[in-house]
């Protein structure tokens, strides 16, 4: 009876991990084609309201903040907004000279959504048509605000940009490869076929009043996550543009890379327990198969995970029984590498890469020791540090 019920675990973990392998080779093949976006139906120049919260961010806010007015869109028709959360006197000062709009908040315990959604309310009414969402770190190419205008006056309400790295030195070439493997497989693959491109968290623009009203109920640390899931919920389809670049700092640290996808995974697990039969009633009952792939998703064990469990499955397998199930956990093993071969841009391909991609295994075992010891991940507020001064981006436009 024993054996029987471990030959059914075996089975079920088989199934698990090889459905999860090939949900992403399928949309990272996917994701080389193009696809045919919808062509504007009218000119309209909409107004943004570009939002940078700044958490304890005085060595870069100020930076990137001039950068952000370099746009080549009408100054009159975007306004700057600076949340800034106890930020020092000297950068509050040096920000009052710059052309924007600066709103100081101060929380007993500071998240990001009670900064927006502070900031929102002293806003005046009927201002905005778009609110774009930068994170204090991120740098935008000159066009961005007019690629993503573009695609409103397509009829598009939510438009995710394509985040890229800003930094590839050391430690920080994972991050990036992390980055353009989730843009290939959920934002490419995902609107090859018409499903909704997956929201960022920053470099993305939804239609103002449509983020204000569902900003208003969300207060948690993964404020980006929950408002994805609500606004699929409620039927959005999510624009994706791959020209439209949003520069973004990788963290060069592996004790913060560790840190940042421990924290990530908790709070997916979380949206788990909270969205998964939802997403299934609505796929059900009224064909809303977008808000039930996101769902879908999060029940997908994290890629580190993922590796570093197919590599130690075809090890075992190999040295107890190099038998048929060898050959399926290799194969298993070979197309999740494969995944991965097909998303990662050329560019990334080098000795730095590799000496990189030798860490993983540490990676992968010190995030599985982490979700069992930090059992109070995305009940505090924790800020990423980041040491990259903005600078002018223009060279890596050309």
């Amino acid at each position: 009876m024993l054996m029987l019920l471990l030959k059914i675990l075996y089975f079920i973990l088989l199934l698990y991990t090889g459905l999860s392998v090939f949900y992403l080779l399928i949309f990272a093949i996917l994701g080389i084609f193009p696809w045919k976006r919808k062509k504007p139906m009218k000119n309209k120049q909409n107004k943004f309201a570009v939002f940078i919260p700044a958490y304890k961010e005085d060595n870069i806010i100020y930076d990137t903040t001039k950068e952000i007015l370099k746009q080549e869109y009408p100054v009159h028709l975007f306004d700057v907004i600076v949340i800034a959360d106890s930020l020092q006197q000297k950068t509050l000062d040096d920000l009052n000279l710059l052309p924007i709009i600066l709103k100081e908040v101060s929380f007993e315990k500071s998240t990001k959504a009670k900064a927006l959604n502070t900031a929102m309310a002293d806003l005046p009414e009927n201002t905005y048509d778009v609110a774009l969402i930068l994170d204090s770190d991120n740098i935008l190419a000159p066009d961005f605000i007019s690629k993503i205008n573009e695609s409103f006056n397509s009829g598009y309400q939510v438009v995710q940009g394509h985040r890229a790295a800003k930094n590839t030195e050391g430690f920080a070439i994972l991050d990036a490869i992390s980055e353009e493997v989730n843009n290939q497989i959920f934002s490419k693959g995902h609107r090859f076929i018409g499903l909704a491109s997956r929201l960022a968290g920053s470099g993305m623009a939804i239609s103002y009043q449509t983020y204000k009203n569902n900003m208003k109920s969300i207060d948690s640390i993964a404020e980006d996550k929950e408002l994805e899931l609500k606004l699929l919920k409620k039927g959005y389809i999510f624009e994706y543009r791959d020209d439209a670049i949003c520069y973004d700092e990788k963290t060069a640290s592996s004790k913060t890379f560790n840190h940042q996808r421990t924290r990530w995974i908790t709070s997916q697990y979380r949206y788990i327990r909270k969205d998964f039969l939802s997403a299934t009633l609505l796929l059900l009952t009224k064909g809303n198969f977008n808000y039930f792939d996101k769902a879908f998703q999060m029940i997908l064990p994290p890629r580190l995970i993922l590796l570093g469990f197919l590599f130690f499955a075809s090890l075992v397998s190999l040295l107890v029984s190099p038998n048929l199930y060898f050959f399926v956990w290799f194969g298993l093993f070979s197309a999740f590498l494969l995944s991965y071969a097909i998303s990662i841009p050329k560019k990334f391909y080098s000795k730095q890469m590799i000496i990189a991609v030798m860490y993983l295994p540490k990676i992968s075992l010190g995030i599985v020791i982490s979700l069992f010891k930090n059992k109070n991940e995305n009940k505090t507020f924790n800020n990423t540090e980041h040491s990259i001064k903005s600078k002018d981006m223009d060279s890596k436009n050309k």
